[in-house]
């Protein structure tokens, strides 16, 4: 499993319920083409956080790299519907930031530390 995770700033005139809308459709779209697993949306409680955090959290889960790859492959294609909802989103959208993330301690690495 691999979390890739989004921190999001919506521009000046973008709406928050809009934009939880559009990202449904959006991740649904992905998850029903089977190029993510699951996803989640959070916002910011009360405004708190670090100066630099951003107002929304968008986590997608992915199997592993390649389902991801697929994921950014997918957003690509000619395909209209695809098109239409990333461009909802994605216009909304003032900053983002992304990391990927992982499990740790991972399998294969606390195996590989056992045989040293």
């Amino acid at each position: 499993m691999n979390l890739y995770q989004c921190s999001i700033d919506l521009k000046d005139d973008a709406k928050a319920v809009a934009f939880a809308v559009a990202i449904e459709a959006w991740m649904t779209h992905l998850q029903s083409n089977g190029v993510i697993q699951t996803w989640r949306l959070c916002r910011r409680k009360l405004g708190f956080g670090a100066p630099v955090a951003r107002d929304f959290q968008l986590e997608i889960e992915v199997e592993n790299m390649t389902q991801l790859d697929q994921a950014f492959r997918f957003t690509g294609a000619d395909d209209e519907q695809t098109e239409r909802l990333y461009t909802t989103v994605h216009q909304m959208v003032g900053v983002a930031d992304m990391a990927l993330y992982r499990p740790f301690p991972d399998p294969e690495r606390a195996e590989r530390m056992a045989l040293i």
